[in-house]
């Protein structure tokens, strides 16, 4: 996706669409900033030369719309009938942000996309539904459906990704288990979700940029990958840390999600993310076999690594995001 004038433009209604809708107080208002989101989304993944992007960018329309026009019918039924309007609107934006069981969607939309697409896809996309779920009033018609997508999401983004082959398809599925994790965390406390998305879209974009930097798309791409040993030991570190295995930042968020769990008493609810979170952990470790199987020849230590041409992950980004990694457990720890 290069960077030319029109695209930064469409970045930038994109930016201001998802802070529109954030900082609204009507459904109406938010519903605006939704649809300058999306309208400024669709033309940053279409494209002409390829029709995988443009499969990906007419789902991605139709599901944001179909989404959109339950809002709607949502904000008219509010005075009529409150409890079904709140219904329809927590379904919504959970459609919109791909939770289970409405994210058929999310995998193939992941798949026709490049990995910077991707990483908007992934984060950028996600911040306003999930800010519009955390402002809905708390009751049996909001709660309910929030609780059974977020265990729904867990099972189905461990199970997704178990025999995949697409590093984009096993990003997808990890991105609907991580938002369990976040959906749970709004119903018991709103500043852990905050806290776990903003590690979540470091994390995940540190390990995108790392495919992206080898061009890598799928398990063999790994396999053949010239990055230095250094480059794959920190991206190793990454996989870890997105699958939130102790003592990297992405355990952090999980560990506090975990105590406020035990607090309230969803010892179920937590055994299933838990044991999702394993399942998550076993794709990292088959992504962390793929690319340590290298030859003899690639795997020789020198400092030429260190002098190679730079690249959006040179080992100096992954000094720097090693130090991200654990920089946080160690103020913990403190």
């Amino acid at each position: 996706m290069p960077f030319s004038p029109y695209k930064i433009s469409f970045l930038l209604t994109l930016a201001s669409g998802t802070l529109l809708s954030i900082s609204s107080s009507s459904w109406f208002t938010a519903w605006i900033g939704l649809e300058l989101n999306l309208m400024s989304f669709i033309p940053l993944i279409s494209s002409k030369k390829n029709q995988l992007p443009t499969e990906a960018s007419l789902k991605y329309f139709l599901i944001q719309a179909l989404g959109s026009a339950i809002i709607i019918l949502s904000s008219t039924l509010m005075l009529l009938h409150s409890k079904l309007a709140l219904l329809l609107i927590s379904l919504a934006l959970l459609l919109k942000l791909g939770a289970a069981p409405f994210h058929s969607w999310f995998p193939q939309v992941m798949e026709g996309l490049s990995w910077l697409q991707a990483i908007i896809l992934m984060t950028i996309q996600k911040l306003a539904p999930m800010f519009l779920i955390s402002y809905l009033s708390m009751s049996f018609y909001t709660h309910t459906p929030i609780f059974l997508a977020a265990i729904l999401s867990a099972t189905v983004g461990a199970l997704g990704g178990i025999n995949q082959t697409s590093l984009r398809k096993i990003l997808s599925y990890s991105s609907i288990n991580h938002m369990s994790w976040m959906l749970i965390a709004m119903l018991i406390n709103e500043t852990s979700w905050m806290i776990y998305f903003f590690l979540y879209v470091l994390i995940t974009t540190s390990v995108a940029l790392y495919f992206l930097s080898i061009q890598s798309y799928f398990f063999f791409h790994l396999i053949n990958s010239n990055a230095t040993p250094l480059t794959k030991v920190i991206s190793i570190l990454s996989l870890f840390s997105l699958g939130g295995m102790p003592p990297f930042s992405g355990f952090i968020p999980k560990w506090i999600i975990i105590q406020e769990m035990i607090s309230v008493g969803f010892f179920f609810t937590l055994l299933i993310l838990l044991l999702s979170s394993l399942v998550t952990l076993y794709f990292y470790i088959r992504l962390t076999l793929s690319s340590i199987s290298i030859s003899y020849a690639q795997s020789k230590w020198s400092l030429t690594f260190f002098f190679r041409p730079a690249t959006i992950y040179s080992p100096l980004s992954s000094m720097m995001n090693l130090f991200g990694l654990l920089m946080p457990s160690a103020l913990l720890i403190i």
